[in-house]
């Protein structure tokens, strides 16, 4: 049992991201997921990998990973918090973007890196949540961003 001086921190490994949202790879940017605050917070992790599929043109002889694809692991994260947070409102229905605002992109993010994803959700409505969102390596933030996603 939790109270509010002492939350409940959850972990989440491979296996428990699969039945948590239906992402898969090649498009699965969730490896891990060291703590989540149902209701408020997740802190997930994305090893980036020589092997990731996106490295193969982008950009050969000096691979950088998208921000777009940055962007996609920060969403899952955020729709891992929304569906272990409001179970019953998630139930049948799967997240949707409503909107990206106010992103920034700080530095590459390369082969080897491990992306520390940062996710605080600052409202949840009938369905409709907003993020602020943060992406770091080595303790130093790459990519930033508020989002808004909906369940449809």
């Amino acid at each position: 049992m939790s109270d509010s001086n002492n939350p409940e921190i959850i972990s989440l490994d491979h296996a428990a991201i699969l039945r948590t949202i239906p992402h898969r790879p090649p498009f699965l940017f969730v490896d891990s997921v060291p703590a989540l605050e149902k209701g408020k917070r997740i802190e997930a992790v994305k090893n980036v990998s020589f092997g990731d599929d996106f490295f193969i043109g982008h950009f050969p002889g000096d691979p950088v990973m998208p921000g777009v694809i940055q962007l996609e692991a920060l969403a899952q994260a955020c729709c891992i918090l929304m569906a272990i947070s409001f179970p019953e409102e998630a139930a049948g229905k799967r997240p949707a973007f409503a909107a990206i605002e106010e992103v920034r992109f700080r530095k590459p993010v390369r082969p080897g890196d491990v992306l520390h994803l940062h996710v605080d959700l600052t409202q949840f409505r009938r369905g409709f949540s907003t993020f602020a969102t943060y992406a770091e390596v080595n303790g130093e933030k790459v990519c930033e961003a508020i989002i808004k996603a909906t369940l449809v």
